[in-house]
């Protein structure tokens, strides 16, 4: 049971499409071109519902091929911010569904010798000050790498942060709300479980590794 600050927090984006398509994520005999494509239909939806309350429109007049009339369209569109390498495996499916934002990459890991995490690469647009900030990163389970990453992107004074994660544990949905109680979190499902070696279970293995074919 998650506490009122992580509850408040979460979003989980339930419908039957998305558990149809994570039970072929989790199958360990789904391809890895498969595995890539279920990622990026999942994220597609996942954007979809990270913009469903976005509040800055403007107004342009046009014409269509009957009248003139005045539609709306985004403004101030936010920057899209893969965490490496898994998330690359939904960045071009979120731009996909938001084609006029900016992209950063941040590239950081857990190191298990050191306890700690450590950043390797960090590639943001120049204009990243006061824009949303859309994090992904299919898998949060310690969610070291993604406090990291959060605490990057509050370092150049992004604006708000929204977290994407297909699948999260409930230990990182309450950390990140104990550390960072501003940022929300848009996911498919809560894993309560993790082993001794960090993965989440039931999970789907190694994310990065099942979409590039490493190991």
């Amino acid at each position: 049971m998650l506490n009122k600050t992580a509850a408040k927090n979460l979003t989980i984006v339930d419908h039957p499409l998305l558990r149809h398509k994570l039970g072929y994520l989790r199958d360990k005999n789904t391809s890895s071109s498969e595995f890539r494509d279920l990622v990026k239909e999942i994220s597609r939806v996942l954007a979809h519902e990270v913009m469903r309350d976005w509040k800055e429109m403007r107004k342009v007049d046009i014409e269509t091929p009957i009248a003139k009339t005045t539609v709306e369209r985004i403004s101030n569109p936010p920057v899209v911010v893969s965490i490496m390498r898994a998330g690359n495996g939904m960045l071009d499916a979120v731009l996909s569904m938001i084609p006029f934002a900016s992209t950063g990459f941040i590239g950081v890991y857990r190191d298990k010798f050191i306890h700690s995490t450590v950043e390797y690469y960090f590639k943001m647009p120049s204009d990243i000050r006061g824009k949303q900030a859309i994090l992904c990163d299919p898998l949060v389970a310690t969610a070291d790498t993604a406090i990291a990453a959060i605490e990057r992107l509050k370092s150049y004074e992004v604006g708000n942060i929204r977290l994407l994660s297909i699948l999260i544990s409930s230990h990182a949905v309450e950390k990140i709300a104990e550390i960072h109680p501003d940022v929300q979190i848009f996911t498919v499902n809560v894993e309560i479980e993790m082993n001794e070696q960090g993965y989440l279970v039931p999970g789907l293995g190694d994310a990065g590794d099942r979409l590039y074919q490493t190991k």
